[in-house]
């Protein structure tokens, strides 16, 4: 099966909040790219958070720890990044070279550009405003591996021994029939993508209702991104890793209970409180 895909033009558990990476073929991350910093990560109930700052732009870091070359496809509100259909495993994605690492900046354009991702009050989110509001607050990462390419056996060169017309005929008519020439080609192999279509077993990524109004993407500017094309053919038709991390305000992640509220530190006692620390005083005038 063909699949289209790109690759990038990239660089060669978390119930405290910590900033790591999930996953285990290809980490991945969000990064506030307003701040720089990799938004910290928080396990509730089985699944990882993290909270976005309204009006901030984000990237989706993706790292390929593997020792070969993996395909991405990537949604963010249940909307594929790349092409902007509903998302699916049987779609297009980013491939990664081993050890490649990425950020996934925005929608993607053309060749040359995305429109950045922005974190905004949902109902202005690119998934709302296309129709697609069931799924809003949550990125998810499809990873396949690649299948090796095809081992083709070196042709058997003729026997110096030459059997009279005879016995060659007798072994003709003994020799199995050849298998044609397209058994031998490489299966096609295209750009990135998912899983076939009629054999996809899609996730429900459907998220309840925040207690406020929920977070979602946006449609943000226009910025360079470079990627071109690149042929892969995926390893199997699921994917060998599938990571989803949600996503919301802090306000909401509080209220829902995934985070705790902070408390002020009260000022540490001091020990002699009515010493004060006396110096050369100066002199009059």
């Amino acid at each position: 099966m063909k699949c289209l895909g790109w690759l990038a033009m990239g660089a060669a558990l978390a119930a405290s909040g910590e900033a790591l990476a999930l996953g285990g073929i290809a980490n991945v991350s969000v990064v506030d790219r307003d701040s720089g910093a990799t938004l910290s990560t928080y396990y509730y109930r089985g699944e990882y958070w993290v909270a976005g700052h309204p009006g901030s732009r984000y990237a989706i870091e993706i790292a390929n720890y593997s020792g070969g070359r993996v395909l991405a496809v990537t949604s963010v509100d249940g909307v594929n990044v790349l092409s902007g259909a509903t998302a699916g495993w049987d779609q297009t994605g980013y491939v990664f070279d081993p050890g490649e690492r990425y950020q996934i900046t925005g929608w993607r354009k053309s060749e040359s550009e995305v429109a950045a991702f922005t974190f905004t009050a949902s109902p202005n989110s690119y998934a709302a405003r296309t129709g697609r509001p069931a799924n809003i607050g949550v990125i998810g990462v499809a990873v396949f591996r690649e299948q090796p390419p095809l081992h083709i056996p070196p042709r058997i060169t003729q026997s110096p021994y030459q059997p009279g017309a005879a016995e060659s005929q007798a072994q003709d008519s003994n020799r199995p029939a050849a298998p044609p020439a397209a058994a031998l080609e490489a299966p096609a192999v295209g750009i990135t993508g998912g899983m076939a279509a009629d054999r996809a077993e899609r996730r429900d990524l459907a998220t309840p209702s925040a207690p406020a109004a929920k977070l979602g993407t946006g449609h943000g500017e226009r910025e360079y991104s470079y990627v071109q094309d690149t042929d892969f053919h995926r390893l199997q038709p699921e994917p060998n890793e599938v990571i989803r991390i949600r996503y919301d305000s802090m306000e909401n992640l509080i209220a829902m209970g995934i985070v705790r509220r902070p408390h002020p530190m009260p000022p540490a006692p001091n020990a002699f409180p009515g010493t004060a620390r006396e110096f050369v005083p100066d002199p009059p005038g």
